[in-house]
């Protein structure tokens, strides 16, 4: 690397992540409009930026969400600058941050066994379901739009599905600019969740959580109340529930691509039968 520039790797700053959020959605990740603004402050140590000659050429996000769980996403290359060895020499940085903790990536099925070289096992697929929505949902009875008062509850809820508890993340995702939250409540007790917010290929929800198929629906219905059919929508939905394809084939979406979920530790205990969408490729 050397005999083409001066390569140094260091912390990211907000401006930075938008130029790796352009790259991102070069490749179809349509990654949302507020999630940079949501993701730094997770931890603001875990994103890291490589530069040649003080230009951003490559970059990966390593986030401690706890002190047991990690999870690796962003690992990217300014299309113009690749073959040079600047993703690899911003992972080598990054990779002593999440110290022992269990670490969690998705990488392209053609990549995994480069990631399988630090420990990471495959565990299970995750699909990118894309499509125009046949037609607009309704909100439904028993689902309402999230609030305040209900966050610590969602919170818990997403524990459930989630490897750390992240209430503040939520908190930020659940407010930020043009995302929409909605819970189904049943009987006094909640029974989902999901998100739904704007990126630049129409709409992407996630998370999704509920504990029964018509659960999920009905949440769906809601996240999508505000759309009109032929509007993109985009999530990211994990193998492991059955029923999740079948709900996004009915609403319009078909597969675009499927990532392998990896894991370098012991493979958390999560209710996989509830999560049919996760918040974000990048960050979990």
């Amino acid at each position: 690397m050397d005999d083409k520039g001066e390569f140094t790797v260091g912390l990211a700053n907000l401006a930075d992540w938008q130029i790796v959020t352009e790259w991102g959605n070069g490749e179809g990740w349509n990654i949302g409009f507020q999630d940079p603004a949501c993701f730094l402050p997770t931890d603001p140590d875990g994103f890291f930026i490589g530069r040649l000659d003080g230009r951003p050429v490559s970059a990966v996000s390593l986030v401690n969400y706890s002190d047991d769980y990690a999870v690796w996403g962003h690992y990217l290359v300014d299309p113009q600058q690749r073959g040079g060895g600047y993703g690899l020499g911003v992972c080598k940085v990054a990779s002593p941050h999440s110290g022992d903790r269990v670490t969690a990536g998705d990488a392209m099925p053609e990549q995994v066994k480069n990631y399988s070289r630090d420990g990471s096992v495959p565990v299970h697929d995750t699909i990118h379901f894309v499509g125009a929505l046949d037609r607009p949902g309704s909100l439904p009875p028993e689902v309402i739009r999230i609030g305040p008062e209900q966050l610590d509850e969602v919170a818990d809820y997403d524990r459930q599905c989630f490897p750390a508890y992240r209430r503040e993340f939520l908190r930020r995702w659940l407010t930020a600019e043009g995302h929409q939250g909605y819970a189904r409540i049943v009987d006094g007790a909640l029974t989902g969740f999901g998100v739904v917010r704007p990126a630049p290929a129409g709409h992407r929800i996630g998370p999704l959580c509920a504990d029964t198929p018509r659960d999920a629906e009905a949440l769906f219905d809601a996240l999508t109340a505000g759309l009109v059919a032929g509007d993109q929508v985009s999530i990211f939905s994990p193998d492991t529930q059955p029923a999740a394809a079948k709900l996004f084939q009915e609403r319009g979406l078909t597969e675009q691509f499927r990532v392998v979920r990896m894991y370098r530790g012991p493979v958390p205990q999560l209710r996989t039968d509830a999560l049919y969408g996760i918040g974000s490729l990048e960050l979990g």
